[in-house]
């Protein structure tokens, strides 16, 4: 038996002795087929009420749209955040209609890309010279006054981090001892400079660390305000709060994380906003994909359980976004969920390779094909960070509840 990581909070047995999801038992669900991700809003409500009251009451709250882009989904955020970040202009799409302030980050803009956000208002995370001077090119060929703010790549890094985005060389941003020179350009040219943008690392459970992160990050922003001679009007935080994934995983201390950050704001001086972008932290433990069990069989002295989904719709659960070592994500029979677990079973998808594995020598309860596999902290990085098109299989299902 291998370990496999914790079932999110907030998941129970309905009725039927099946997984409740958002009030509703994971069988009815399914009926109108698998594979498919459901979304349940009110945890994902929990999760925002969470932040408002851990941290300081002026640090406004983003969504990182790569982390999940379901419409339905970005729609129901919208009353209830502070802002969007995208990374292209698939994702500008996505959020245009929906009323919040956008910001725009990613190192490989088209010109398309930076015009079609000139178009529609959004804050441009700058993220090298050049792609400045193209934007400010643009801006003054169309006519119109860019929002421009400058992504700084740290001399430091989440420690920790399951990816780091900072303290070495990287396509992302612009070298900090270089910032100050470009924002005095921006300012030059007269765009609106809308602040500072610092992303340093992702997937982290550790207070510490992002406690330091933060303090260092208000530091630098600190340093590049005095060379510049001006104070940014915002500083995004960046986010990489993590979740946990697996066996040894415990969960952030948000609250601490909160505390502290309060207090270095403290003795900030006004005029400048502050910004923290999450998107795993938000919607990921919210999200089950289910797949239906479709063949029982022995071999070798194992059970496999081959099921209709795999790792074109949930890759990371295969091990193979961004692992070094395959571990077990939170499993579960969703049609037995009330049910102890009994045997040692190895659940695959239905893809012709061996990497398509969804639960390593996982317990479960007695298993029999047409049950429900649930996957756990799907909610994040799952259908549209997998390989849909792989195979040419159909494409799961999604739905918020």
């Amino acid at each position: 038996m291998k370990p496999m990581g914790p079932i999110p909070p907030g998941f129970i047995a309905a009725p039927d002795g099946s997984l409740a999801i958002g009030g509703r038992s994971a069988v009815e669900l399914a009926r109108e087929g698998t594979p498919l991700f459901v979304y349940d809003s009110a945890l994902i409500a929990a999760k925002i009420d969470r932040f408002r009251a851990a941290m300081p009451p002026h640090v406004a709250l983003h969504y990182a749209v790569k982390a999940n882009p379901y419409a339905p989904l970005l729609t129901w955020l919208a009353s209830k955040l502070d802002g969007f970040d995208l990374a292209s202009a698939g994702e500008l799409e996505k959020v245009a209609s929906l009323g919040l302030p956008v910001s725009f980050a990613g190192p490989g803009k088209r010109d398309a890309e930076l015009e079609a956000a000139l178009h529609a208002g959004v804050t441009i995370n700058l993220e090298s010279e050049r792609e400045a001077a193209r934007a400010l090119d643009i801006a003054e060929r169309l006519g119109i006054a860019p929002k421009f703010a400058v992504r700084v790549n740290p001399p430091f890094a989440l420690k920790g981090a399951g990816m780091r985005m900072g303290g070495l060389g990287t396509p992302f941003g612009v070298d900090a001892d270089r910032a100050p020179t470009l924002v005095r350009l921006l300012l030059d040219s007269g765009a609106d400079w809308r602040g500072l943008h610092v992303y340093a690392g992702s997937q982290s459970l550790n207070a510490t660390a992002i406690i330091d992160l933060q303090r260092e990050t208000l530091m630098l922003a600190d340093r590049i305000a005095a060379e510049v001679g001006a104070g940014p009007p915002t500083v995004n935080l960046g986010g990489g709060f993590g979740i946990p994934h697996f066996a040894a995983d415990r969960p952030l201390d948000l609250e601490r994380v909160g505390e502290a950050l309060g207090k270095e704001l403290e003795s900030r001086p006004k005029g400048t906003e502050y910004a923290v972008e999450l998107g795993r932290w938000l919607v990921g433990e919210a999200g089950v994909y289910l797949t239906r069990v479709i063949d029982r069989k022995a071999s070798g002295g194992r059970t496999f359980l081959v099921t209709d989904g795999g790792l074109h719709h949930m890759l990371a659960a295969s091990g193979n976004f961004g692992q070094l070592l395959r571990r077990n994500y939170p499993i579960a029979n969703a049609t037995r969920f009330d049910e102890a677990p009994v045997e040692e079973v190895t659940v695959t998808g239905c893809l012709c390779t061996p990497l398509d594995l969804l639960g390593d020598e996982v317990m479960l309860p007695a298993t029999e094909v047409g049950d429900l596999i649930a996957i756990f902290c799907a909610g994040a990085y799952g259908l549209t960070a997998s390989p849909q098109g792989f195979l040419s299989q159909p494409v799961a299902r999604e739905m918020l509840v």
